[in-house]
């Protein structure tokens, strides 16, 4: 699948490479090229010496990034004290901004914990249609952030900002789909590399190892 082309009907053409595959990787070593990629041109982290970054890229209309939110959740409540995990919206279209600000509308209000689960939850079991500042806003105000205060916080540059920095990690880990995990602004994979996102996440544990290690 090209980037960018990222319409359901791409996903459901290789959900057989992605979280509803039937068959888990076989374990074993993981192998650059085929389980994850180097980058050629390292991203700068934000985390201080001694800590592992890890990137989870995603997009809440995405609905392999829907099945893969609860175990990503569990990884990430058991994940070592030096790993720093940072969520970031993509922006394969314009129309993905929305959703991507809406992100960063949580994070400003300190919201993730109660916002993010239950706007996966809203698109894909209650089939809601939420990809628009107007959307989204009418429904954080039945959901416990005031209409006025998501769009006042929407519109802010401090969520500008940081929606455009996630579409600049975007371009630099070269994602070519969601869910994707990078890992110490080096190293990058997906379902598409390893076949399912739990090899992913195995696969991210094992370059974890090996950033401590100083490869």
């Amino acid at each position: 699948m090209k980037r960018r082309d990222f319409s359901l009907a791409a996903w459901t053409a290789v959900s057989a490479l992605s979280l509803n595959a039937q068959a888990q990787a076989p374990a074993k070593k993981p192998e650059e090229g085929i389980d994850f990629l180097a980058l050629d041109k390292r991203v700068p982290t934000e985390v201080g010496e001694g800590k592992v970054e890890v990137i989870e890229f995603f997009w809440y209309s995405c609905p392999h990034c829907n099945a893969f939110e609860p175990r990503f959740a569990a990884w990430l409540k058991a994940a070592p004290k030096d790993v720093v995990v940072k969520r970031v919206p993509v922006r394969f279209r314009d129309d993905f901004e929305a959703q991507q600000r809406a992100f960063y509308v949580f994070e400003a209000l300190n919201m993730v914990d109660a916002m993010h689960g239950k706007l996966f939850h809203a698109i894909h079991t209650e089939r809601q249609s939420l990809n628009t500042l107007a959307a989204l806003s009418a429904w954080t105000d039945k959901n416990g952030i005031p209409a006025a205060k998501f769009t006042e916080t929407f519109n802010s540059f401090g969520v500008a900002t940081k929606a455009r920095r996630a579409t600049q990690l975007q371009e630099a880990f070269k994602v070519q789909g969601v869910p994707a995990l990078g890992i110490a602004g080096r190293f990058y994979t997906d379902g598409s590399l390893t076949l399912t996102m739990e090899r992913a996440l195995q696969v991210t544990d094992y370059l974890i190892g090996e950033v401590r290690r100083g490869r």
